[in-house]
């Protein structure tokens, strides 16, 4: 298990709605919810995405554009566009509300919805809006990823606001699969479309934080390293492992002060303390999913003995004890 593949695994896409629907010039569509994540990527035409107190940016044909909540953004056919915004969110995917016409996959084969309307494609999870733009389709498809918990949450303080990835990267792919699918329906397709957004995300964020002259985080880039990549893959691997240092860099096949130069050279921090903060965040996610559990259950999960030294540790990393913060994260 990689450091990526454990922050990422809680942002899933689920029940994904897709649908498509005619603009004709000018549309704005403003999507309200605020989601922790969201993907944006045209399959055709162009357009623009207006980040909450940020400046526009372009979003052309194959680009993918995503946005950390919980600021809104909209999509238009150009900046200062005349069009009056259409408030897209959850009530997006029904008819009544001004939203996609069809959802999970039915394409519209042309029909209009009149000169200067504008109806958009959204909903909690995904939407597909295709809009007339100098006689040309442009065809938006847009995930909005809820983030559960604060392992992923890790992950989201590794983004700016607003990341974008050009053309003809490992995802140019998985824009010919979103293609193929939200042009038919067929059974099955819910799940299809949802992996295949959650694969257009894991290909979006790894192409921008391998992008050239970029500043990943030190997690990611430590991951290469030959023996901090190995480190971080055991940690990961094995959270409740009574490791020491010594155990560590002899799993990795280096002497104690090697390991724990490089690991604090590259991630910042020292191992162990690096693996505390990671059994904090387990443990944060473990008091709220298993409400059952004792807190001295949660702590021998997460690789302690002793409820008592769990609880310090927990204070000392969260800056406040277990029992608070399961009382705190499950209030109504």
């Amino acid at each position: 298990m990689d450091a990526f593949s454990d922050l990422i695994r809680g942002v899933r896409a689920h029940g994904s709605l897709f649908g498509s629907s005619t603009l004709s010039p000018p549309w704005a569509l403003h999507f309200v919810d605020g989601a922790p994540l969201t993907l944006c990527t045209v399959l055709t035409g162009a357009g623009w995405i207006v980040p909450e107190h940020r400046p526009p940016e372009p979003l052309r044909a194959r680009e993918t554009i995503v946005v950390r909540g919980p600021g809104t953004f909209t999509f238009v056919d150009e900046v200062g566009t005349r069009a009056e915004p259409i408030a897209c969110g959850e009530h997006c995917a029904t008819p009544e509300q001004g939203g996609t016409r069809h959802r999970r996959g039915w394409h519209d084969d042309g029909g209009d919805m009149g000169n200067g309307d504008a109806g958009g494609g959204g909903a909690a999870d995904g939407g597909v809006a295709d809009g007339g733009a100098g006689g040309g389709a442009t065809t938006l498809i847009v995930g909005a990823y809820p983030v559960r918990g604060e392992i992923s949450r890790r992950l989201l303080d590794a983004l700016p606001v607003v990341l974008r990835v050009d053309a003809g990267g490992t995802a140019d792919p998985v824009l010919d699969h979103l293609a193929a699918e939200v042009a038919v329906d067929t059974p099955g397709q819910q799940v299809v479309l949802d992996r295949l957004l959650d694969w257009m995300l894991v290909c979006t964020l790894r192409e921008w934080f391998d992008r050239p002259g970029g500043e990943p985080p030190a997690w990611w880039a430590a991951q290469r390293d030959p023996v901090v990549g190995h480190a971080l893959r055991l940690l990961h691997a094995e959270p409740a492992a009574p490791w020491t240092v010594a155990a560590l860099a002899e799993r990795t096949g280096v002497s104690r002060s090697t390991l724990a130069k490089r690991f604090a050279d590259l991630i910042g921090e020292p191992p162990l303390t690096y693996l505390t903060r990671w059994r904090m965040t387990l443990a944060a996610d473990l008091l709220v999913e298993r409400e059952a559990a004792t807190v001295a259950d949660i702590a021998r999960t997460v690789g302690y003995s002793d409820p008592f030294g769990f609880s310090a540790a927990f204070k000392r990393v969260r800056g406040i004890n277990p029992s608070d913060f399961r009382r705190t994260a499950t209030a109504p």
